[in-house]
């Protein structure tokens, strides 16, 4: 495996010859793309979605594809703050101030304070986040770190109408993002729901599940092992005691949307009607745009204006 050094520690992988022809093999099958899309299809990009589908040309191409029309659709890179701060105000989902040995940003979950029954909010949210934290890679590394606070949770807070639209929108449009998932501390009820679900993914997903108990010496060499446990927070065993403040982070996120948005001035908005490979049967809709545009909550059920359909969530 052919690999080269960043600056910041991470090793990254240098493609080979073959994997650079069939970059080039999804470049002709996409065709020309407008500039905000072409940006957006980097070759490090192709190799993620070609790595999410094994290699496999056609089944890669179209999995981008399907990418792009709803990153016009939904417009991930457009959300701000304001959009979403009620959502955040818990602390549910945010940036920590924490990386990893490699720099590599640190998502924290915290399932057991979710505060809308909107699912529409709550996954536009968790793409604002997966934007941010995409955002603030450091150079040459692509995947970030997910740690899972299971502190206080309870079935109350399962809810397989958000876990579904969570897992499609970051297993279809964020393939290859994740380095490291820590479940910290999750309650005994949770471990048959793993059971049945671990047969199902892949095995290189499967290896980046790690599960970590505080009163376990083992698992928590985990900790130690990715993190500078001085600057990790209390809450995972580390020594940092500042918390989670809505306040500072709203500021580090206005900052970060400021930067974002200043980068995009210059770019032609992108049309669904400027893409050359969307074709007549697919459609003026994705499938996978849907929750971005009908308010979907745990309460009502259905989306309003909306019968009931094959594939739909139920």
């Amino acid at each position: 495996m052919n690999r080269n050094p960043i600056s910041n520690g991470f090793v990254k992988h240098v493609p080979t010859e073959e994997e650079k022809a069939k970059v080039e093999e999804v470049r002709k099958l996409l065709g020309p793309l407008p500039e905000k899309l072409s940006s957006f299809c980097s070759d490090d990009a192709v190799l993620r979605y070609l790595r999410a589908r094994n290699w496999h040309v056609k089944k890669a191409t179209k999995m981008l594809k399907e990418t792009l029309k709803w990153r016009v659709q939904y417009k991930p890179e457009e959300i701000c703050w304001e959009e979403i701060a009620d959502e955040a105000e818990t602390g549910k989902i945010y940036r920590s101030n924490c990386v990893d040995k490699h720099g590599r940003p640190v998502l924290i979950m915290r399932p057991s304070v979710e505060n809308s029954k909107s699912v529409k909010g709550q996954i536009r949210y968790l793409v604002y986040c997966m934007e941010n934290a995409i955002q603030n890679l450091p150079p040459g590394e692509e995947q970030m770190v997910w740690m899972i606070d299971f502190n206080g949770y309870s079935l109350a807070n399962v809810s397989l109408r958000t876990t579904r639209e969570t897992a499609h929108v970051l297993q279809e449009h964020y393939p290859e993002r994740l380095f490291l998932a820590i479940l910290y501390n999750p309650p005994k009820f949770f471990e048959p729901f793993w059971k049945v679900a671990r047969p199902f993914l892949e095995p290189k997903t499967r290896n980046k599940v790690k599960f970590v108990y505080s009163d376990d010496p083992e698992t928590k060499q985990i900790m130690e092992e990715n993190f500078d446990m001085e600057k990790l927070e209390s809450a995972f065993g580390g020594n940092d005691d500042s918390g989670f403040n809505i306040n500072k982070h709203s500021e580090r996120m206005k900052e970060d949307d400021k930067k974002r948005l200043a980068s995009l001035e210059d770019i032609p908005s992108t049309s669904l009607e400027s893409l050359s490979f969307l074709s007549v049967s697919d459609g003026a809709a994705s499938d996978s745009a849907h929750i971005g545009s009908e308010d979907v909550s745990e309460e009502e059920g259905q989306p309003r204006g909306m019968s009931p359909r094959k594939g739909s969530i139920p």
